[in-house]
């Protein structure tokens, strides 16, 4: 079985490592190679993270860079079919939402390989973000929909999709926390940056709807600034989101201290001992449900509602005032979540056996077709 997976953007590095790491632990006959499009490609914002995560140096190196959206898809396509024809493997492995995600699944179907999505099924039910897009599409082209949630598997039986297409098998993000908990509870951080642990808040944000329009980013800067007036506020930058912010004129308060990108360790460590989390991140909404730390997220909508219902993560309006009632607010009165099913560090060994579970009723008699027509 000659498995072939896809990286393109930091969140999914996360999401491969422990599949990855199931795959060498099963041996033969399972083959594995894998392919990195070079979305993400800095040392900040990638090599890092293989470092840290024990990722093997990808077998391809596409390079594509950033660019619009168009352009971008249209690059990862072009590169990865040579991929595919070189190794011609039994399946592609698509995580998240990410432009890498969408054009490989599309450049595979197309070829008629099989394509597993992981995380699929997850609705903000708003088109106006592109990663929805590529949600929607991946969703509908893919023949393996692994599943993070139950609501996943709701939203995507109402798209029409059937049940033999649907696994549940986790939050695989989870497992490589849990893997690296101890090097994440042993990381001095915290001291490094002279903060105490419960004793400062955690920013995040890059989604243009955020740092794009610059009303909207005065706004939440102004918030953080002021926040920072009472309790350190750390924001690790990404790249698009510091130009944005130097084209403002900078931080608006010396408490708010500005940050290169963090490796996985450090910044998860940093994390967990944050009195509070403000992002427009996904993957952190997950995280810190995970943690159990308090999360606002500033956006209108989440395709994770599981943090919402289950977790520790509230959705704010990107908004001075609205940031400052919901920050103080939480501050004073912490909430409770808990842990949704199978976010437990198990995710990828179910996905496997989900892999290996398709395949056997795709050769039955009466199972589904293993293949679309090339």
């Amino acid at each position: 079985m000659k498995i072939l997976c896809v990286v393109g953007a930091r969140p999914n590095f996360m999401k491969v490592a422990p599949i990855l790491r199931e795959l060498r632990r099963r041996g033969a006959p399972w083959q594995h190679r894998l392919v990195h499009t070079g979305q993400h490609y800095d040392a900040n914002m990638s090599k890092i993270f293989f470092d840290q995560l024990g990722l093997p140096r990808p077998d391809e190196d596409l390079g594509v860079g950033s660019a619009s959206h168009a352009v971008q898809t249209a690059k990862v396509m072009i590169a990865f079919e040579p991929c595919l024809e070189a190794w011609r493997p039994d399946w592609v492995v698509v995580v998240g939402d990410v432009n890498s995600t969408l054009a490989a699944t599309l450049v595979a179907s197309k070829r008629g390989i099989r394509v597993a999505h992981v995380e699929a099924g997850l609705r903000s039910f708003d088109r106006g973000m592109p990663e929805e897009l590529n949600r929607l599409l991946t969703d509908q082209l893919a023949d393996l929909l692994l599943t993070p949630s139950p609501e996943a598997a709701v939203n995507l039986r109402a798209e029409g999709i059937p049940d033999e297409r649907i696994a549940f098998v986790g939050n695989v993000m989870i497992d490589t926390l849990v893997d690296q908990l101890p090097a994440i509870e042993a990381s001095e951080i915290h001291h490094r940056l002279g903060l105490e642990a419960g004793g400062y808040l955690l920013a995040t944000l890059h989604r243009p709807s955020n740092v794009d329009d610059p009303a909207v980013l005065r706004e939440l800067l102004a918030a953080l600034g002021e926040l920072a007036r009472e309790r350190p506020v750390i924001f690790p930058v990404h790249p698009r989101t510091r130009a944005k912010i130097e084209a403002l004129g900078g931080a608006p308060n010396p408490g708010l201290r500005l940050l290169e990108p963090l490796g996985y360790v450090d910044f998860v460590a940093l994390t967990q001992r944050a009195a509070l989390v403000v992002t427009d991140s996904g993957g952190l909404q997950e995280e810190t449900t995970w943690l159990g730390v308090p999360c606002l997220t500033a956006r209108p909508n989440t395709e994770r509602p599981v943090t919402l219902t289950e977790g520790t993560n509230r959705l704010i309006p990107s908004r001075r005032d609205a940031v400052l009632e919901a920050a103080r607010g939480i501050l004073a009165a912490p909430p409770q979540g808990r842990r949704p099913q199978l976010w437990d560090g198990h995710a990828a060994r179910r996905i496997v056996d989900a892999l290996e579970a398709y395949c056997e009723n795709s050769e039955a008699p009466d199972g589904p077709e293993a293949r679309r027509a090339p």
